[in-house]
């Protein structure tokens, strides 16, 4: 009688398991969100100046965010 119900446990607790979906990393989401609302901000700031050079800067800030954002999604999974 133990034995059964310790395999029944077991086959209980396999279940479960199987069920819980994959996890996935939450901070590295988060923190490819914020890169690319950072990404957001400086592209509407480069569209927003009538300095060339200031765009070309502002413009390159986009760019770095994003690059980073791609990074941390491809850490999130």
């Amino acid at each position: 009688m133990k034995k059964i119900l310790i395999v029944a446990a077991a086959a209980g607790l396999a279940s479960l398991a199987a069920c819980n979906p994959a996890t996935t990393n939450t901070t590295a989401e988060n923190v490819a969100e914020s890169h690319e609302a950072n990404a957001t901000a400086y592209e509407a700031a480069a569209d927003n100046t009538s300095n060339g050079a200031a765009e070309a800067v502002l413009e390159n800030k986009a760019d770095m965010e994003e690059n980073k954002a791609d990074a941390a999604s491809a850490n999130a999974h």
